[in-house]
């Protein structure tokens, strides 16, 4: 029996979407959990459509399987309907708006998207899956929208939501039933409670912020308590506003505030609810109104606390230029780094000089446009723009983005810029509702975060051998003595968080990468390889150990796909360019800090959750490779590629990004020397190289991305079962511990393509830009295999010796692959055979053995071993001596002897 229900003291969000939910398992039974507000209970029974709603007392909650919860994922506000958890083989489907909060249910099956409303996401699927709804159903759902969106009034409100209303409006959805129950008035009962709650009120003033705390009893249960504390909050234009009300045996906590230094969902979260951090409830337990009220302001104490963060949040160094630089050049520099502003420096422009002014992308462009292009920057720069210490407060900050409108602050210290915070940082920051994270993760403002400010000295020390803590602590140590600042970045920070050995050493250093190796190969008697190119190098250390050494470098792309052009950045401008969060992590290596773990992008919730994630929208975009890196990666660690990042992943396929590897028109230059092909190459051969290729084989088929290298390329079952069979080979040779250098990625690269035309083969090559040496390679182990598959299936029981001409013409990875891809059991049989027995057999009598019996030298020997070899596999001889009497049969020697080479050409 599957159930569909919704939280307690249902709302129009949780009945609305328990009918969508009814459209998405059309099987299912919907319930409430509990009781409904009053304007619920008003439309249902005015409405002239009849909802089926079954009855508690008539669900044998023993009997349900599948459990569809809709509008919340705690399980303390599902009723009787929590006692199902425990069913054996039960299956749970979660659709939710709200923060995740601990102690929540994890589903099978989850829809959690940051909206605000469910009913947004319902709407989102319905339109992604191309379901229809009628009138009614609009209607329901734009009820729902309205009412948990305060009319799209409340903080939490979203574009998707507003999205979500036009599609429904044009479904048909009635705005005359919305405004007739979806009602903000007020009843004469509400508003004599407004009144005694205002009487009630009390304003606290923490840190210079004004609080206001409110309180009442009431005999009984009110519905709709919070409509009259958001009427109060809008009448008094308040910034916070907690109230509680004591209702016959239980205390209820309502939230809001307006402002990011009190979080309400924080506050809430430590009285056993939850909520966002603007809007917020608890169910207060085991305490009277009067300690409940005390409890409150203690924690708005311990968690109202204004930081200083402009030093934190800031980007640094800033991208800036010089005053007499002209302004087609600083246009160029902004379309090159993709800013909108950019400030004018002194000292060459350099970060930490004077600032002299900013210039804008709009003024630029107008400038430029006006034929005013070859002026200096100086001309035109705006100086009258305020400023910001790096102790400011995120109020400071949002007084002059919000307030005075000025996109662009400068971050200065003793009249150098140390820093920019845009408008972009701002919403980034505001967006995040602390409500989401961990509790161990809400610590009051004014400490440092656990997730920047974790030290891993200790995880080090107990994961990593003697040696590579004393050489990472050289490193540090090297670097401060020349000014230079060292971290530790990429898979070896991300392994070492996961406890798993990765000894690839990468190394990236604030200051000249390449000088630094230098004095480090000179300190530790080690040899340097440099890449002046990009500013990194190798130092090899006499045991052969191997660092790799980069200099903090920012990115940039000419266009989609090219290579990066290279400069010198910070380290978190570096990471910011890497491929995913989970790389995106630096340990500090410097001797007052080592150990220290930067995280700036909360990678380490993404590697807690097992969550693939680039870093920004357009990472695709500029490089596609990045997406079969997601994949390998995904396969390899047992992770998930994210939602939004699978999204992009489709989005960069349908913008037809690999349209360079294909010859097509496209979004790419068509003659740029990306060698993308290349690039996506050795990608596709790390993935074919990995332990298990194939899951990751139907990731990119499931992408839609093997029509992309090849259009006759699909993964469909007979390949499928080509390459499970494959695997299987690959498997049973690694079991024979044979010392034979061996290459996977040939054997899978054979079987991926192994239904193509030598054509469509050559053409997939070319795309692919793969080097001749393995194009030549490549080509040749399909031809031999497709002949010797020809000619057993003509002969098929052919001597030992024919088996071995035929197989001894194909590689190692030819022969593993012949092994999936041959269907008879006796071709599997022979190639088995060959592969562990017969090409390792030797005759007794060798060439030095021919030249003492006297045969003279040249290409006889060949042929004389050869025929030997052939009557020893067909057991015509089984020994020395049996090859010695073969020898004098079949080639006398005083024909072959020296000086009658003549002899030797005639045939035996």
């Amino acid at each position: 029996m599957e159930i569909i229900t919704t939280h307690l003291n249902a709302d129009f969000d949780g009945l609305a979407s328990m009918i969508a939910a009814g459209k998405l398992y059309p099987e299912a039974e919907l319930a409430f959990a509990g009781s409904q507000e009053k304007n619920l209970r008003k439309f249902l029974a005015n409405s002239t459509r009849v909802y089926q709603f079954q009855r508690q007392k008539n669900i044998d909650l023993a009997k349900v399987t599948r459990l569809i919860l809709v509008d919340t994922r705690q399980p303390g506000r599902i009723g009787n309907f929590a006692k199902c958890l425990d069913n054996p083989g039960l299956t749970i489907h979660i659709y939710d708006h709200h923060p995740e909060l601990p102690g929540d249910l994890k589903g099978d099956y989850e829809e959690i998207r940051p909206v605000g409303s469910t009913a947004t996401i319902f709407t989102q699927l319905f339109r992604e899956r191309n379901i229809e709804v009628d009138r009614d159903e609009a209607t329901i759902l734009a009820m729902a929208i309205y009412e948990d969106t305060g009319s799209f009034t409340f903080s939490t409100t979203t574009p998707a939501d507003l999205e979500a209303m036009a599609w429904l409006l044009a479904k048909g959805a009635n705005l005359h039933a919305v405004a007739q129950f979806v009602s903000q008035e007020l009843t004469g009962q509400q508003v004599s409670l407004l009144n005694e709650l205002m009487r009630s009120a009390v304003t606290y003033t923490i840190e210079g912020i004004d609080i206001v705390v409110a309180k009442i009893n009431l005999p009984e249960y009110v519905d709709e308590f919070a409509l009259i504390v958001r009427r109060f909050m809008v009448m008094e234009n308040l910034n916070c506003l907690f109230s509680l009300a004591a209702m016959g045996e239980k205390t209820y906590l309502i939230a809001r505030s307006r402002i990011p230094e009190v979080n309400a969902g924080e506050i809430a979260l430590d009285f056993g609810g939850g909520g966002h951090a603007s809007a917020a409830s608890a169910t207060v337990q085991d305490m009277t109104l009067i300690e409940a009220e005390e409890k409150l302001v203690h924690l708005l104490h311990k968690h109202v606390r204004p930081a200083s963060i402009a030093g934190e949040i800031m980007s640094a160094p800033v991208i800036s230029a010089p005053p007499e630089i002209t302004i087609k050049e600083a246009s160029r520099i902004i379309d090159r780094y993709n800013i909108t502003v950019l400030p004018i420096i002194s000292e060459g422009g350099k970060a930490g000089g004077e600032l002299k002014g900013v210039i804008s992308q709009r003024v630029l462009g107008k400038a430029v446009y006006h034929g005013l292009g070859d002026l200096p920057v100086s001309e035109y720069m705006t100086t009258d723009f305020a400023v910001l210490p790096p102790t400011a407060t995120l109020a400071d900050i949002q007084e002059l983005i919000i307030g005075n409108r000025q996109r662009f602050i400068p971050i200065v210290k003793k009249g150098k810029v140390l820093g920019a915070i845009t408008r972009t940082d701002l919403l980034s920051l505001l967006v995040k509702d602390p409500a989401h994270l961990p509790r161990h993760m809400l610590e009051p403002l004014n400490t440092p975060s656990v997730a920047r400010q974790r030290n891993l000295k200790t995880l080090m020390i107990e994961n990593l051998s003697r040696d590579i803590v004393v050489l990472l602590k050289t490193i540090g140590e090297v670097a401060a003595e020349n000014d230079y600042t060292a971290y530790a970045v990429g898979g070896f920070v991300r392994d070492l968080l996961l406890r798993k050995v990765n000894l690839d050493l990468d190394i990236v250093i604030e200051g000249d990468g390449i000088k630094f190796a230098e004095k480090l190969a000179k300190k530790l008697k080690g040899q340097i390889r440099t890449h002046e190119k990009f500013n990194t190098a190798v130092v090899i250390l006499p045991n052969g150990f191997k660092v790799d050494i980069a200099t903090a470098r920012l990115e940039y792309y000419e266009y989609p796909a090219a290579m990066p052009t290279v400069e010198l950045s910070s380290i978190k401008l570096d990471l910011y360019r890497r491929d995913f969060t989970i790389n995106a992590m630096a340990i500090h290596l410097g001797p007052e800090t080592f150990g220290t773990l930067l995280d700036f992008f909360n990678c380490q919730n993404d590697l807690k959750d097992r969550r693939i994630r680039i870093l920004h929208n357009l990472s695709f975009v500029e490089d596609p490779t990045r997406i079969l890196r997601a994949i390998r990666l995904e396969q390899r660690m047992r992770f998930a590629i994210g939602k939004h990042t699978e999204r992009l992943i489709k989005n960069a396929v349908k913008m037809n990004l690999f349209a360079s590897i294909t010859g097509t028109a496209g979004i790419l230059k068509p003659n740029s020397r990306t060698r993308l092909g290349f690039r996506i190459f050795n990608e596709l051969k790390l993935i074919l190289s990995e332990q298990e290729p194939l899951p990751a084989i139907k990731r990119l088929g499931g992408f839609q991305l093997l029509k992309l290298f090849h259009q006759a390329m699909k993964l469909d079952p007979p390949l499928e079962e080509i390459l499970t069979d494959t695997q299987q080979a690959v498997d049973w040779y690694r079991l024979l511990y044979q010392e034979e250098p061996f290459r996977p990625w040939i054997v899978f690269m054979l079987a991926l393509t192994c239904r193509l035309t030598s054509r469509q083969l050559n053409t997939l090559y070319r795309r692919l830009e793969i080097p001749d040496r393995y194009v030549d390679l490549l080509l040749a182990e399909k031809n031999q295999a497709d002949r010797l598959l020809r000619t057993l299936k003509k002969h098929p029981a052919p001597k030992p010796s024919e088996t071995y001409r035929l197989m001894s013409r194909l590689r190692l990875e030819g022969l593993v692959f012949l092994m999936g891809y041959a269907k008879k059991d006796e071709t599997r049989k022979a190639l088995s055979n060959f592969i562990t027995y017969q090409r390792h057999v030797k005759t007794s009598v060798t060439g030095s053995d021919l030249k003492e019996l006297g045969y003279a030298e040249g290409p006889i020997y060949g042929r004389i071993l050869e025929r030997l070899l052939y009557a020893r596999l067909d057991n015509e001889v089984d020994s020395r001596e049996a090859e010695l009497i073969f020898l004098k049969r079949h080639y006398p020697p005083g024909r072959y002897r020296t000086g009658a080479r003549l002899q030797a050409r005639k045939k035996p």
